[in-house]
């Protein structure tokens, strides 16, 4: 498999550690968006967050948490931001928490002001979608 993060659990590529668990890994991102962004991933690999065992899954978090809170004392304010799929704009198939410092001078937004063209629902369509998603 040629996943840039396995290799960086592997210590075949260098990261700037942050925290490190049995089954997570928080790192700073390479390309940061910007100052303190850094990353937690599971040291499995999974391409979607619904493929994680429970307890890797629990092992992901809790290293979110505790990573966050490091992260946050930059601005005090940290978005968390996970693609989970290549539609949804994930560039690495391998599961990654983004934690993003954000601050009112970033010129980022919330996350509704990424969607330029968010559809206009009608309320059969929302109940349609509800009834979809409850099912599941």
């Amino acid at each position: 498999m040629d996943c840039i993060f396995c290799k960086i659990i592997k210590k075949e590529i260098p990261a700037k550690i942050i925290a490190e668990t049995e089954k997570s890994l928080a790192f700073m991102d390479a390309f940061p968006l910007t100052k303190g962004h850094s990353l937690v991933i599971p040291k499995t690999h999974y391409e979607k967050v619904q493929d994680i065992s429970s307890e890797d899954n629990a092992d992901l978090f809790e290293t979110v948490r505790k990573t966050i809170a490091k992260v946050d004392k930059i601005t005090n304010a940290t978005l968390l931001a996970i693609h989970n799929g290549k539609a949804s704009g994930q560039e690495i198939p391998h599961v990654h928490v983004h934690l993003i410092p954000r601050s009112s001078k970033d010129s980022a937004g919330p996350v509704h002001s990424m969607f330029h063209n968010a559809p206009k629902l009608s309320d059969s369509e929302i109940s349609e979608l509800y009834d979809k998603l409850k099912e599941s």
